[in-house]
């Protein structure tokens, strides 16, 4: 079985098509890097920019000045400083260059003043200048206030038509449940590795489609399917060995790349803050779960996993069908690109969030407020995803087995 499985992956690989699909993974994983280091900045005194490595380090250096509890007296500091800044003549300057240097100024409290002028928004807005002339005494107002902004906005108009009761105290008990005051660290590099994240998983898959594609409808195109199911352990071994072949390369390729992609990124930007709760970015300031940085990048990559374990699984089940791989690859473009079509219609939103897709991209789902009830219960959507998707790609391996292993001769 083991040299049968061995035989398969070499088919896939050894093809020119299965060679460009290995130098084509690589190379996402080298640019998708290359943009996550660079998407942090950092505005030195005189005013000019710098990227990457020394960005996020001269960030972390400034930012490790406010490391611990977001407590009352750290935001009513945060705009004592901010007012003394915007009292320095390089701020009230028309002048770009100026402007520059005062935002120098601002950059160790930056996630700080993020959530301040959060909290100080309404639900669905977000103003940066918020903060500028606030009155420190609204401190100690800020957690009171997310939770304030959400239920506005879950009696407005916009929102007030689209959950039920049930669900409105679903998400006002998850954001009551959270712990107060909210500890802080600097997690430039977790905020980063999640923002790519999405894009790492949906290109690894959509290779990884051109790669599987021809696992069993490869015998049909190439006229050995008549040779195939006539051999002695064909229609048992055989079938076996093309499914785990292509289960065994989804999974290395997958986690090789997720493995590159989470040390380059996190070596050259810094590792810290994997503990903090999400809500202290404005990434993660409005979401409903309660979870840290690296629990958060825990589900995207499991979700993204499950995701593309399902989606190419069904790929699979099509080219079975239809003996064609050229039909069977274009369902995970379908699944893909459909949703973005689609998705302004608020009629149909609970559907689409719930389909696969989300599995791909855990790190947005998690600021979307996608939630079912099941009786007295709600449930956000993750869990359901985790646990349906799971379950169906279960059942379409012994699906596909017997499918394939009762295949027709032509």
């Amino acid at each position: 079985m083991i040299q049968m499985v061995r035989f398969e992956i070499k088919k896939m690989l050894s093809k020119t098509g299965g060679k460009i699909a290995l130098v084509m993974i690589f190379m996402i994983v080298v640019i998708v890097s290359v943009f996550a280091v660079r998407s942090v900045d950092f505005v030195k005194s005189d005013g000019s920019s710098i990227t990457g490595i020394r960005a996020a380090k001269e960030l972390r250096y400034m930012k490790s000045a406010w490391t611990g509890y977001l407590t009352e007296d750290v935001f009513a500091e945060v705009i004592r400083l901010n007012a003394e800044v915007e009292e320095t003549p390089e701020a009230q300057s028309k002048d770009w260059h100026e402007s520059n240097k005062a935002y120098a100024m601002k950059q160790g409290y930056l996630d700080i003043r993020d959530i301040i002028n959060s909290a100080l928004s309404p639900f669905r807005e977000y103003n940066y200048y918020n903060i500028d002339g606030a009155d420190p005494g609204v401190a100690s107002e800020i957690y009171e206030r997310r939770i304030a902004n959400l239920e506005k906005w879950l009696a407005s108009d916009e929102a007030k038509d689209r959950y039920s009761e049930t669900k409105k105290q679903f998400f006002v008990d998850q954001y009551s449940e959270i712990e107060t005051p909210l500890y802080y660290e600097d997690a430039d590099g977790w905020k980063a590795l999640l923002e790519y994240s999405k894009t790492v998983i949906m290109l690894t898959m959509l290779i990884l489609s051109f790669l599987v594609c021809n696992i069993f409808s490869g015998e049909y195109h190439l006229k050995a399917d008549s040779v195939f199911f006539s051999s002695l352990e064909g229609r048992r071994k055989g079938v076996k060995a093309k499914l785990l072949a292509g289960l065994l390369l989804i999974s290395i390729i997958y986690w090789s790349v997720i493995l590159i992609y989470s040390l380059v990124v996190l070596s050259a930007l810094g590792s810290g803050g994997w503990n903090c709760p999400i809500q202290v970015s404005l990434y993660g300031w409005k979401s409903f779960y309660n979870i840290t940085f690296l629990e958060n990048y825990t589900l995207t990559v499991l979700g993204g996993y499950v995701g593309i374990l399902f989606i190419l699984t069904t790929e699979l089940f099509i080219s079975v069908i239809t003996r064609s791989a050229v039909v069977s690859i274009t369902f995970p473009f379908v699944l893909l690109f459909l949703p973005s079509f689609v998705g302004s219609i608020n009629s149909i939103s609970g559907i689409l969030g719930l389909m696969p897709d989300q599995l791909l991209q855990i790190s947005v789902a998690v600021r979307l407020f996608n939630a079912y009830e099941f009786g007295n219960t709600v449930v956000g959507a993750l869990p359901i995803l985790f646990m349906v998707y799971s379950m169906l790609f279960m059942i379409l391996i012994p699906v596909i087995y017997r499918v394939f292993r009762r295949a027709e001769v032509c």
